[in-house]
């Protein structure tokens, strides 16, 4: 067992990762959904909570924010403890506040890989980011190691652009991995674009999926996990979409379950 200060850590081969986002009381997004999908893989899931939202799983009614101050002391108090080098990152009250999250991460770790999930609009049509502020996005993408968008979500990232237009400036800046469920043409096919200049198709594996509450946190939190595995970027994605589809037909409900991983050993 790993001592620190006289008290154990949880295991001693332990790997953490973290999630920054909203509690979901339903389960099914989230930190609870991010925290199942983490020890699905393997990993110890710490998490610092950025909004309360009064929700279910086909209803969203409310949103509470965390106040800035109180989620960058949870994040460094978080830091002291443990070592982190990948973090998940969901619902942010603004692009500023989000700004403020990435600058203290890399601040507090500046080889982390961070992985931003940028929720815009949940599924019901309530809006996280009613300040937006483009003049700030270009130093977000630079902070970020990917970003998971859908496309109703990179759509309303820069709206005087078209997809190409916008994927184009932020692959520029950043890796992208761009979920294809709300295609019109090829549904289910996503893109990962990388190194500036690649781009690669990731069709889907399973014939027919069904609807989930929270595919999204899962995927990019499965994400997170492959790439803290030390996967290669398009592995990682792969794998990544692979653990969302078992998650999407794990049951006929809503809200999935979630099943352990094989081959997912962590260590320091």
């Amino acid at each position: 067992m790993d001592r620190i200060d006289n008290y154990t850590l949880p295991t001693a081969n332990c790997k953490y990762i973290l999630t920054i986002a909203g509690h979901d009381p339903s389960g099914g997004a989230g930190l609870t959904s991010d925290i199942k999908t983490f020890e699905a893989h393997g990993f110890y899931g710490l998490s610092v909570c950025t909004a309360i939202t009064v929700q279910n799983d086909i209803d969203f009614k409310e949103c509470i924010w965390t106040e800035p101050k109180v989620i960058l002391s949870q994040i460094e108090t978080l830091f002291e403890r443990f070592k982190i080098d990948i973090v998940k990152i969901g619902i942010i009250q603004s692009w500023q506040t989000l700004l403020d999250i990435l600058l203290q991460l890399k601040h507090l770790n500046p080889e982390i890989k961070i992985v931003l999930d940028p929720i815009i609009k949940a599924t019901t049509g309530f809006d996280f980011h009613t300040d937006e502020n483009q003049d700030l996005l270009n130093k977000i993408w630079e902070q970020c190691y990917i970003i998971t968008p859908n496309y109703n979500e990179i759509q309303l990232l820069y709206p005087e652009k078209d997809i190409e237009e916008t994927t184009e400036h932020i692959a520029s800046k950043t890796n992208i991995y761009l979920k294809g469920g709300h295609r019109k043409d090829k549904k289910g096919w996503d893109e990962l674009y990388h190194s500036g200049i690649v781009m690669v198709n990731i069709p889907p594996n399973a014939t027919k999926v069904s609807e989930k509450h929270g595919s999204g946190c899962v995927l990019s939190s499965a994400l997170a996990c492959s790439i803290g595995l030390e996967q290669e970027l398009e592995d990682a994605c792969k794998a990544a979409k692979h653990y969302t589809e078992r998650f999407l037909n794990s049951n006929d409900s809503l809200l999935g379950t979630h099943k352990r991983m094989e081959n997912t050993e962590v260590s320091n």
